[in-house]
């Protein structure tokens, strides 16, 4: 950064900035990250209608006894996906998806409870930077909406499919992802103190293109999860020997985007070979200019650095068929890139365009 940048930076006061408060979002984020790997295995499991009811209280204490474990394994009987797929499931098979769920729906819970309290103390001693306030308010209501959108997501499989909707899957994780950004982001502004006047030239607009191209591409890759469509078109470049899918038409426009496993791959192909090739151009730009400091040089180096090993991630998780450890490393890795685009976004809008 700028002397100047970095000489505004360190001479606001401490109203205007919290390190507390900087370390409590940061850990936050690090929870919700947590969550969104719990959340990886719960799917990748076939774990996550395991819990038929949405009790947000009386929920965080599981099965205590024989009869409350058959209590549940019965409301599970009586659901599509045990009648289709884990007819004659045992019982002891049965909690093992259970647990995946409910450490799923638990660490949910401790998320809200480390937001919160905290949120509270902080509040009532005055150490959250006046800006700040509002913003930290909104990200606790953004963390109870997910958990409404968690059970909406559930609720979608219980009557008549075998799994989650892909859309309502979509919306569940990018709601998880728009958080963690936001906390990153909030957290950073809570540690540095407020930005300096800067304007908002080129690479602003090219760092928050990456951004939203970046969100974007984790919101198509929860449609090829949802659709289980990481399972299908397992050669690389090409799928199945062509370079278009044969079954890509979905019969309609929301079928084809949101349903159709040809498509929702191909997007999810199409948009990473953009994102890497953006990003490396970024890096080499960025390098160049004479605009950016030291640190959003560096930042931009580990954005494309990301961005290509991410996929390589994919494509190695994709010939694999999707083994489970390579798909909860390629969701975990999205997150991250995610963290890093933000970063570098909130460097570049603190110094001049």
């Amino acid at each position: 950064m700028k002397r100047g940048s970095f000489s505004a930076m360190t001479s606001v006061s401490n109203q205007d900035r919290s390190r507390p408060v900087g370390i409590w979002l940061f850990s936050v984020a690090i929870l919700v990250l947590a969550m969104v790997v719990v959340g990886g295995a719960t799917r990748l499991t076939g774990s996550g209608l395991s819990i038929t009811e949405w009790k947000p209280v009386t929920g965080a204490i599981p099965p205590m006894s024989p009869e409350a474990w058959m209590g549940e394994f019965e409301r599970y009987k009586q659901i599509p996906q045990y009648v289709q797929l884990n007819k004659g499931m045992s019982l002891d098979a049965f909690k093992g998806i259970y647990w995946w769920e409910w450490s799923h729906r638990f660490l949910a819970r401790t998320v809200g409870a480390a937001f919160a309290l905290p949120l509270i103390y902080f509040g009532l001693r005055r150490q959250i930077p006046r800006r700040l306030l509002l913003p930290c308010i909104t990200l606790f209501g953004l963390g109870g909406l997910q958990g409404a959108v968690g059970w909406w997501m559930v609720s979608s499989g219980l009557d008549h499919r075998v799994s989650v909707a892909p859309e309502r899957l979509m919306t569940h994780l990018g709601l998880a992802m728009a958080l963690l950004a936001a906390l990153v982001w909030t957290g950073l502004e809570a540690w540095a103190g407020p930005a300096p006047r800067s304007a908002r030239g080129r690479w602003h607009a090219v760092s928050m293109a990456l951004l939203v191209g970046v969100y974007i591409q984790i919101l198509l890759g929860a449609l090829v999860a949802g659709n289980h469509a990481g399972l299908v078109y397992n050669d690389w470049p090409l799928m199945n020997g062509r370079l278009l899918p044969d079954n890509y038409f979905g019969g309609d426009l929301w079928g084809t985007l949101a349903h159709s496993l040809g498509a929702v791959q191909l997007h999810h192909r199409l948009t990473a070979y953009g994102l890497v090739i953006a990003g490396l151009v970024a890096v080499v730009q960025a390098q160049k200019s004479a605009v950016l400091s030291a640190n959003a040089k560096r930042m931009a180096i580990l954005l494309g650095v990301a961005l290509g090993l991410q996929s390589m991630l994919g494509i190695i998780t994709l010939v694999s068929h999707v083994p489970m450890a390579l798909g909860m490393a390629h969701q975990v890795a999205a997150a991250l890139v995610l963290s890093v685009v933000t970063g570098f976004l909130w460097i570049v809008r603190r110094q001049p365009g």
